[in-house]
């Protein structure tokens, strides 16, 4: 495989990007928006002909260096890419979806005057995450981790002038720093053990780690250590609980980026990841229970949290951290393939139901609250159709896309042995009510029902929602969005509908990954699952006698008769739980925990550090005290060195004295 070819697909969008990003305001925005698009388009096509030849040219595997940064004792510091058909399907994902999103853009934000700037941010965005999915050393996957955090920084507070923004990206900024060391231990610790950075050296280090003990903690596995502190870097990129507080403060962002984070870039880092150390992660059971406890945990109680809220986009924010709960869990019950496979569906279906929540934004004139929508169908039929089909492959509808690789997740669960597996099953089985009761709520209040929206402009009038980036006046009917925007509804809709069905064969069930993903084989519960695999047709024809169907089926039951046959069950619901509902309005209070207790423990550590030990003992003792002494000791010499003249004979006799008196004591 051509290495100057791999190395122009992440080139393109960095290109792109600067050229925007420092001339954007001399070449305009056309100019500006033309480049970067064109960028991640031949990122995207180079990555679909790497993956044709992979998959159906039968090339090898790329697996070196690209360029050398430096050497240091020994330790070669390199660019270099590991493209085999795990990195090719990812490459391809994050390429095709920034594409979509970059020609969204020009639509969604023409009005904005950091138009220009927008654009450089999300293709320097699609080429961190590029550098991150191709690495084949832990050097440049942390240089790509780093690269999608500060991006996703710049983005999430893009609309600088809003305190509510500036402290949304604070908080993403804050809390992936604490999943961010306990990566950098894990990679230092692999280091230590290892000397050296690469993939292949760790992968082939992971039996011998495996019966290593550590003498911390009253002895710990030294590879169950790594991986934890590994995982806990995917913790903070993937909001998994406890540090997916970051997530749906994100929202503060454009909804273009919100897409490009919560589908293909940022979020997805953590599970490939994972997926990728699968030959490490494999001789830790311990890890691996660890993995599949906190992220049933996600799946379910998140998903909980979608069905309270009214904001629009923050309901799919939710809806994100749960789907993201169920490829983690996935992983932790060894089901890599259909982690991976669920992460490359849920792309496409969840980039589309961002995108088509800001085609509602847009012809809402920026109104982002459910309760002052209602009957949006008819006056957007694009969006309200494309909204539906990735809605239905939210919720897993048999023959749509997520039903294919969500459900397999549950079933890989139902058949790991692995210590929490049968908590988990229980969070992922009952999460498929959750996510088909917040899904289709989501549905029925934007676009059936009352036009809830009239009776709003009538009483509030200028009234706007958060993702508001124009001045509008008057009242205004909801009207469909242009070109640029529903092209590339329709362009993820299709994946979204269809991608699922003629690739879970070969994705999930087949070989695809080859020797990209390591299960060992008394791990392998997807193996079990292909055994009774007989096409998709007949496993979608299946699962109508299955638990997961039914559970959606109720879900939307639900939804229906809450939102439109009976409201008034919703707000009686909410007064008799009361108290439910308070807890649920605080988000399990991990907002408050964070802010009461640890902010202001660390706030009150902090001012402790700096009254006691900075100006107490360091300036106040050591430094001014020295200089205080020094000068008291001066003061006393001062009084000695008079310049009177009998003072000095009179301290000469006292010396003479002195020295007469211990003479004759030792003599």
């Amino acid at each position: 495989m051509n290495p100057h070819l791999l190395i122009a697909i992440p080139l393109a969008p960095l290109i792109a990007a600067v050229i925007a990003g420092l001339f954007g305001k001399y070449i305009g925005r056309a100019a500006s928006h033309t480049i970067t698009i064109a960028g991640v388009a031949v990122a995207c096509g180079l990555s679909l002909y790497v993956l044709k030849q992979l998959y159906w040219g039968g090339a090898s595997s790329f697996n070196g260096p690209v360029y050398t940064w430096l050497v240091s004792d020994g330790v070669h510091i390199q660019v270099g890419f590991l493209i085999d058909r795990l990195t090719v399907l990812m490459m391809s994902v994050v390429t095709f979806v920034s594409l979509c999103v970059h020609v969204y853009t020009i639509g969604y934000m023409s009005d904005d005057p950091g138009y220009t700037r927008f654009f450089s941010y999300i293709s320097l965005f699609t080429f961190s995450m590029l550098m991150l999915v191709m690495a084949n050393n832990f050097m440049q996957l942390f240089f790509g981790w780093e690269a999608v955090g500060m991006v996703s920084y710049l983005l999430i507070g893009f609309w600088y002038t809003r305190p509510s923004a500036i402290f949304a990206n604070l908080k993403a900024f804050v809390v992936n720093r604490v999943g961010d060391f306990g990566f950098v231990i894990g990679i230092a610790a692999l280091f230590s053990f290892t000397h050296s950075l690469s993939y292949t050296t760790a992968f082939a280090a992971a039996p011998h780690l495996a019966q290593l003990q550590l003498p911390v903690f009253g002895g710990v596995n030294a590879l169950t250590l790594i991986c934890v502190c590994l995982f806990i870097g995917a913790m903070g990129k993937s909001a998994q609980v406890p540090l997916h507080v970051w997530l749906p403060d994100s929202m503060e962002g454009p909804t273009p980026i919100s897409a490009l984070i919560h589908a293909a870039t940022m979020v997805t880092a953590g599970i490939f990841m994972v997926a990728r150390m699968s030959p490490l992660f494999e001789y830790s059971s311990a890890a691996l229970s660890f993995v599949l406890v906190i992220g049933a945990t996600t799946a379910f109680f998140m998903g909980i949290l979608g069905v309270i809220n009214n904001d629009i986009k923050r309901v799919i924010a939710y809806s994100t951290l749960s789907q993201l709960g169920y490829m983690t869990a996935a992983l932790g019950a060894s089901a890599y393939n259909a982690a991976i496979f669920h992460l490359m569906t849920h792309a496409f279906f969840k980039a589309l139901l961002f995108l088509a929540a800001g085609s509602v934004i847009i012809g809402m004139h920026h109104e982002q609250d459910m309760r002052k929508m209602g009957g949006l169908g008819k006056y957007m039929p694009i969006t309200a159709v494309t909204c539906w089909i990735g809605g239905l492959a939210l919720v897993a509808a048999p023959f749509f896309s997520g039903f294919y690789s969500k459900d397999a997740i549950i079933e890989a669960i139902g058949l790991s042995h692995r210590w929490g597996s049968t908590y988990a099953y229980w969070c992922v089985l009952l999460g498929a009510f959750i996510t088909s009761l917040y899904t289709f709520r989501l549905l029925f209040m934007t676009f059936h029902g009352e036009e809830r929206f009239r009776k709003v402009h009538a009483e509030h009038g200028h009234d706007h929602g958060h993702d508001a980036h124009g001045e509008h006046g008057g009242v205004h009917e909801p009207h469909e969005s242009p070109w640029v925007v529903t092209v590339p509804l329709i362009a993820l809709a299709i994946p979204s509908l269809l991608i699922g069905y003629f690739t879970v064969g070969k994705v999930l069930y087949g070989n695809y990954f080859g020797s990209a993903i390591k299960v060992l084989p008394a791990n392998d519960v997807v193996a079990r699952l292909a055994a009774d695999y007989h096409g998709p047709l007949a496993l979608a024809l299946h699962s109508f006698v299955t638990a997961p169907f039914w559970l959606a089926v109720a879900g939307f039951v639900t939804a229906w008769v809450f939102v439109l046959k009976r409201p008034d069950l919703a707000d009686a619901a909410a007064v008799k739980f009361a108290w439910l509902k308070r807890i649920l309005d605080q988000k399990y209070y991990f907002d408050w925990f964070n802010e009461q207790v640890i902010a202001r423990f660390s706030r009150g550590l902090g001012t402790g550090l700096w009254k006691v030990g900075d100006q107490g003992i360091i300036d106040g003792a050591l430094v001014n005290g020295t200089a205080a002494t020094v000068g008291w000791f001066g003061g006393v010499v001062r009084r000695v060195q008079s310049g009177y003249l009998y003072s000095y004979a009179f301290w000469i006799v006292i010396g003479l004295v002195a020295l007469l008196g211990w003479f004759l004591v030792h003599a």
